[in-house]
């Protein structure tokens, strides 16, 4: 397993080693132990898995307020994302910074997004399959969502606003001005 760093601390980049031959390739996507030897000591109790039909359907930005806050690994099966992860912990030096990184099927590639973290990704290919771990089960009661396209965030989403496919709830999050962050640095989420 390949680990990158990103430009927030705790976002990393993970990408398994694919062993090819005439039949395809074979990837060992998450191993607890490999993990847990190189710092990353994480305990996933709910997978997910979206369809998106069209490239530029959005999702997010999302997130599960302590104590239910989640920490992430996000893969696509099919097609292809544009993911992004905002540090959203009050007193980190990274507070209202973000990452986005390609993710497609073809490069196997994962996100790992700590707790703490708005979390969405923007469709970039038709019939995208998006699969993500999580360290907690879903809360309604905890969860939120702020702005896809707030300006304060500026997020190059690489798409047109107003042809982006968006549910209720992304349409109506609030602006990021306008949200109090329920995660401090201190967290331990």
């Amino acid at each position: 397993m390949r680990i990158e760093e990103t430009g927030l601390e705790g976002v990393l980049v993970l990408t398994p080693r694919r062993h090819a031959d005439a039949r395809g390739w074979f990837e060992e996507s998450w191993n607890r132990d490999t993990l847990r030897a190189a710092g990353i000591d994480l305990d996933f109790v709910q997978d997910n898995h979206s369809m998106s039909v069209a490239a530029g359907t959005v999702r997010g930005l999302h997130y599960q307020a302590p104590p239910r806050a989640q920490a992430k690994l996000v893969r696509v099966l099919a097609g292809s994302v544009l993911d992004v992860a905002v540090d959203a912990r009050e007193g980190s030096p990274g507070f209202g910074r973000h990452v986005a990184v390609a993710l497609s099927a073809g490069d196997g590639r994962q996100l790992l997004i700590p707790a703490g973290f708005l979390h969405g990704f923007a469709t970039t290919a038709p019939m995208t399959h998006v699969a993500y771990k999580c360290t907690d089960t879903w809360s309604p009661e905890h969860d939120g969502a702020v702005a896809w396209n707030d300006p304060d965030l500026a997020i190059g989403w690489g798409l047109d606003p107003a042809a982006a496919q968006l549910s209720d709830k992304d349409r109506a999050a609030p602006r990021w001005r306008d949200w109090r962050t329920p995660f401090r640095l201190e967290d331990p989420a």
